[in-house]
């Protein structure tokens, strides 16, 4: 990949120019893994075409055409955009409180039309930009003083309560993580960071009480998934027959048998990770770990390589998030944290989440793209 001086990338970089500048490399990866959930979609239904593999093929084509538009913009217009996205994902989230449809058990889409829209997880990457646009504007000294603090923290808790209230405890926290780890990458003082570890550990007793009921037995369960086996237990336990039956190599490709039989439920979502294990095997799962791995050691590069401190933001902002994904939900279906209802980036059946996420990396890719434009570290408008 070419190198061009800042000057001349400003003022001659085409259209052109910009697909050149791609990260080719990580989009291969990501179109990769992409392939490898639908294939799962069209094991765990029976080796059959539908209803999740052709609907997700659509969603991962438009993802791919909408992670191209967003590469292609100025990495200074998304700076510009974004509190104005930030204030748009507020109101949507408002919205799904007032006319949203329930699912589940939670209130967490809206309908637009024909498209189905789930705001929280338009909210990730909109927080990841507005955060990173205002710690653009302060110096290393700036991010501990207090009243300084307390408008990434405001920033942060909005939509983090208002996700908590679906109610959306999985992606309340990711919102949380993702807020505190931008807040540290920017230079939050240790002495800000330890007393608030203390203080959350230290309010787990109270939160307790405030959690709703399927929340608590999901909680119960994961500390003792036997006690009920074929109730609130059965998703857990039959996740891990799943991945241990698998053993090292797997029982092999449409053979699997807890998604076909429909042992398992939300085979095609949140646990559709247990049928590579049980079809693959360990190595299956190795291979798949390394291929985000992959993804993951392509946005940190990314983000050491942007000249802008708003580049180099979004850019860790945007891979943390991807990381907390993969995290939550890999230790979910282990049965190592309780299941909180995190699907499996690029894996799981879903439109908004394969949406959102495509979004991610195309703004990602926005950066590597745009990586030597320079922006002064100002609060004022950009271009």
């Amino acid at each position: 990949m070419t190198t061009r001086p800042y000057a001349a990338f400003r003022r001659t970089l085409s259209f052109a120019d910009k697909f050149q500048e791609f990260h080719w490399p990580l989009l291969l990866v990501i179109v990769v893994v992409s392939c490898i959930g639908i294939a799962m979609l069209y094991s765990v239904a029976g080796g059959h075409i539908s209803p999740w593999a052709s609907k997700q093929m659509l969603h991962v084509s438009v993802g791919l055409v909408l992670l191209t538009a967003a590469a292609l913009v100025d990495i200074r217009y998304w700076m510009n955009f974004a509190y104005p996205l930030y204030g748009v994902c507020i109101l949507l989230l408002i919205a799904v409180e007032v006319v949203g449809h329930t699912g589940l058990g939670a209130q967490r889409w809206i309908q637009l039309g024909p498209i189905q829209l789930q705001p929280s997880e338009l909210m990730k990457i909109a927080l990841v930009l507005a955060l990173a646009r205002y710690l653009h504007g302060l110096d290393v000294e700036q991010v501990s003083k207090p009243l300084r603090l307390l408008v990434p923290l405001v920033m942060i808790g909005i939509p983090a309560a208002l996700v908590l209230k679906q109610p959306n405890l999985g992606t309340a926290i990711i919102l949380a993580m993702d807020g505190a780890c931008l807040l540290f990458l920017a230079g939050l003082s240790w002495w800000w960071i330890l007393p608030t570890g203390t203080a959350v550990a230290a309010a787990v007793p109270i939160v307790w009480q405030f959690l709703h009921d399927y929340q608590k037995r999901r909680v119960l369960t994961f500390l003792n998934p036997q006690n009920d086996a074929l109730g609130a237990g059965w998703n857990i336990s039959q996740a891990e027959i799943a991945i241990g039956s698998g053993g090292m190599t797997g029982k092999g490709y449409l053979h699997g048998t807890q998604g076909q039989l429909n042992f398992l439920p939300e085979k095609q979502t949140d646990f559709i990770v247990t049928s590579i294990g049980e079809e693959f095997g360990l190595l299956g799962c190795i291979a798949l770990l390394l291929l985000y791995a992959a993804i993951i050691g392509c946005g940190i590069r990314i983000a050491m390589a942007a000249r802008s401190q708003f580049g180099r933001l979004v850019a860790l902002g945007l891979t943390l998030n991807f990381f907390f994904y993969i995290m939550i939900n890999g230790a979910m279906v282990m049965g190592l944290i309780p299941v909180v209802g995190i699907p499996m980036p690029l894996l799981s059946y879903g439109g908004t989440a394969m949406l959102t996420v495509m979004f991610g990396f195309g703004i990602l890719m926005s950066v590597h793209v745009h990586r030597q434009v320079e922006i002064p570290r100002h609060s004022g408008i950009i271009l």
